[in-house]
């Protein structure tokens, strides 16, 4: 058993969150100091070393955020039942503590499947060969987190298939904090659908998007695709998402149709510059969305530049970030902000 406990501070301004509609750049410009998470981790095996267990406990929120168990007994096919954040995007199953910037882009409310509850069947196909597969299938109800039933027969499908481009499995984490000797990298394609009043989902559970009400039962039917690309060589490390999403309305008999894609890059610039302290990585980032592609002048943007001080890897890290916040609507004048935040991320 190997008990955690992991700590964010941040410092933001003019605030935290991103803006998502016109009046959230029109509000009061605040400094904000808060503990942005704090978790309880739990993980190990019992009975054989194949047989994993792993929970997660908000102790800001008071939520149970990962309770499950996995058999992986075997490479090409492993088993996994409880609740934790589904595999789909590669940007949100990464941890918040191993993050490259100080969170996650804009496009992760619109698009991510967040935590559910379910079963998953996952493995690893020809390893170390020219065809090095890794894919993940999920069963889940399609409700989001704390929900242990979906709200009618239909469940949330969830299916992401993985290209290891050069033999090797990159890991979930930001930053090449080992100087990759040999090339990781991939190229994934993920499907998802599912029938619930929701639009989208997030920690907190089912919500709306903008623009949508609250929904009955099996009101929305949500169909998204992603294609996925990531790397890592030498203290570079690339990672990409490109996303399209299918919001149909089966009581007004109406389809909403997103887009959106993020690009991220870091270095560890002691690797061109010796003079440069080693434990110094820069960061970049772009990302944009549309929430309906069939409006014109209708696009969220972000451009964001940052840089990390690793103490102890991600365990005790220090990130300090610049951010341009963009809106574009149809009806109003483009807003924009630029925002500061500064995070201390510890593990003990």
């Amino acid at each position: 058993m190997h008990i955690e406990s992991r700590l964010q501070f941040r410092y933001a301004y003019p605030q935290d969150q991103d803006p998502i509609t016109f009046e959230d750049f029109t509000d009061t410009e605040t400094h904000v100091f808060e503990v942005n998470r704090a978790r309880l981790k739990v993980g190990g095996h019992g009975f054989k070393p194949w047989l994993k267990y792993y929970w997660e406990y908000d102790v800001v929120g008071g939520n149970l955020l990962d309770f499950r168990v996995m058999v992986e007994k075997w490479e090409f096919f492993k088993l996994k039942i409880g609740q934790w954040k589904t595999y789909f995007t590669r940007e949100r199953v990464i941890s918040s503590g191993k993050q490259q910037l100080v969170d996650r882009s804009i496009i992760n409310r619109p698009f991510t499947v967040d935590r559910q509850q379910g079963m998953e069947f996952y493995g690893r196909l020809f390893p170390e060969r020219l065809l090095d597969l890794s894919y993940n299938i999920s069963v889940l109800t399609g409700t989001g987190r704390g929900q242990s039933t979906n709200d009618d027969e239909h469940l949330m499908y969830v299916g992401r298939l993985q290209w290891n481009v050069f033999g090797r499995e990159l890991g979930f984490s930001g930053s090449d904090l080992s100087m990759t000797e040999a090339p990781e990298g991939l190229i994934a394609f993920a499907g998802v659908t599912n029938r619930s009043p929701y639009t989208r989902f997030s920690t907190s559970g089912g919500g709306q998007l903008v623009g949508f009400a609250d929904g009955e039962e099996g009101q929305y039917r949500v169909n998204q695709l992603l294609l996925e690309t990531a790397f890592k060589y030498r203290g570079f490390s690339w990672q990409h998402e490109s996303h399209y999403k299918e919001i149909h309305d089966r009581i007004l008999a109406q389809t909403t149709i997103l887009k959106g894609s993020y690009f991220q890059a870091g270095y560890f610039l002691h690797q061109i510059w010796s003079d440069i302290p080693e434990p110094l990585e820069a960061a970049m980032r772009y990302a944009w969305y549309t929430p309906e592609v069939n409006v014109e002048n209708n696009l969220h943007k972000e451009l964001g530049l940052g840089v990390n001080w690793f103490f102890a890897g991600h365990r005790n890290k220090l990130t300090a970030e610049v951010t341009w916040l963009e809106l574009q609507g149809p009806t109003f004048p483009v807003s924009d902000e630029v925002r500061v935040r500064v995070q201390w991320d510890i593990s003990f």
